[in-house]
């Protein structure tokens, strides 16, 4: 019974594959663009929660938002909300042009200022197990490290806005379907090549497979590739949009690698696995580059204000 079901969906599964494969590549990008068409429900695993109830962000905050989506010239600052986010820098979601719109999640260490360091402070920090104690050396270090200037927010904050209104959702959720088509499209063509069509079944699924894993590869290596060049691509817009936006994205950088190192040595053998010494993140993954080095970001800006300068 078993045997005969495969032969069917065998044979079925041949004459369709075809629709099969544009089916596969569609639910492929949707299920990497989900989040960027329904927005809110990243908001809601990024939200800040207090006392029971998702954070509110500060008059302050909401008033610099503005002032940046001015600053970039966005044709329709309604289609972007801000929302108080976890974690330690802006994060964001959304396509603008679509009904749903983008949100921008900042976090609450933005609301804290060289003279008034509530937005760390009031928050609870827990590493290995134990509290971050705020006023030991290690804990004025990472503190000063979560401190931004007001030219270092506005350019965290506008990477994520430049990041989401030059289209680079769509550019990321369509590197796994055109991979996906190309190793298909390239392991006919092989076959055909070399007359393993009407071939052994053995010669035909080992053709497959080295395909398979050609194509895996190939895949690793252009979202790598993509990701690098969309985020040098925010980093250079954001910090082209003025000399205090471009200093602003120097201390931006520097902070965020001076933070790492710190919890590189607070976290002990874990903080050697996530950091390198420099402050990159993931320092061994084989032939991959998950995430454009931190070091890189600053230098390309700190090249970028040099001009600018000139």
């Amino acid at each position: 019974m078993a045997v005969r079901f495969l032969q069917k969906a065998s044979v079925w599964v041949k004459k369709h594959k075809i629709t099969l494969l544009a089916f596969s590549c569609m639910g492929l990008f949707g299920a990497n663009l989900s989040y960027h068409v329904f927005p809110e429900t990243f908001r809601m695993l990024h939200e800040c929660w207090s006392e029971g109830q998702p954070a509110e962000l500060s008059q302050r905050l909401c008033s610099v938002f503005q002032d940046v989506l001015q600053d970039n010239d966005v044709k329709s600052p309604d289609s972007y909300k801000a929302f108080a986010a976890s974690g330690f820098h802006p994060v964001s979601a959304g396509i603008p042009w679509l009904p749903a719109g983008a949100v921008v999640g900042i976090p609450p260490n933005f609301d804290s200022t060289a003279e008034d360091k509530k937005g760390i402070v009031n928050h609870v920090v827990v590493i290995n197990g134990k509290e971050v104690d705020w006023e030991s050396s290690e804990g004025v270090a990472l503190r000063e490290a979560l401190t931004f200037s007001l030219e270092a927010q506005k350019f965290a904050i506008a990477r994520e806005i430049v990041y989401l209104q030059g289209g680079s959702p769509l550019a990321n959720a369509a590197v796994a379907p055109a991979c996906l088509a190309a190793t298909f499209l390239c392991g006919r063509g092989i076959k055909l090549l070399l007359g393993l069509s009407p071939g052994p079944i053995i010669l035909r699924s080992i053709c497959n497979l080295v395909t398979a894993a050609a194509g895996l590869m190939c895949y690793y290596v252009s979202y790598d590739a993509v990701t690098y060049h969309l985020d040098c691509k925010a980093d250079r817009k954001a910090a082209t949009v003025s000399k205090d936006y471009a200093r602003g994205g120097v201390e931006f950088y520097d902070k965020i690698l001076s933070r790492n190192r710190i919890l590189r040595g607070l976290m002990g053998k874990q903080g050697t696995k996530i950091y390198a010494p420099s402050g990159n993140l993931f320092p061994r993954h084989w032939f991959r580059i998950k995430y454009t080095p931190y070091t890189y970001r600053r230098d390309l800006i700190v090249n970028i204000l040099q001009e600018l300068q000139a």
